[in-house]
């Protein structure tokens, strides 16, 4: 259904490409193209009508296609959370598991905290 929707999109990207670029340019904004009074492909100011009406169609048909790939694309899958796939932290060697959260680690380092065993007292020199 994807795939389908994809070729109909394609298409009718084409298809707006080529409305927009045969229409007749009236601002004349750089001085190019058909601006003046030389012509062009469609003369008539009817034909500028039809190919307006067929941009806005082509448009309208390109926003829809649009939203409908995205919905199709989005559909069936799961909300993901950020936390997926993440490892606990784990305790270091010399600490018990407290199985909670980072303030719980905090807690439990304030009040037990690890204090240095005092340096060993100088061993007397050793005669020979």
């Amino acid at each position: 259904m994807q795939t389908v929707l994809i070729v109909i999109h394609l298409m009718v990207v084409i298809g707006l490409i080529v409305t927009v670029l045969l229409q007749r340019s009236e601002g004349g904004a750089l001085g190019i193209g058909g601006g003046g009074g030389t012509g062009g492909l469609f003369t008539g100011r009817g034909q500028a009508n039809v190919l307006t009406r067929a941009t806005a169609t082509l448009a309208a048909i390109f926003f829809v296609t649009s939203i409908a790939l995205t919905v199709l694309a989005s559909y069936g899958r799961a909300p993901k959370s950020i936390f997926e796939g993440v490892n606990p932290p784990t305790a270091p060697a010399g600490q018990p598991s407290s199985g909670g959260g980072v303030l719980d680690q905090l807690r439990n380092l304030q009040q037990a905290p690890n204090v240095p065993a005092p340096p060993a007292a100088p061993e007397p020199p050793r005669s020979q």
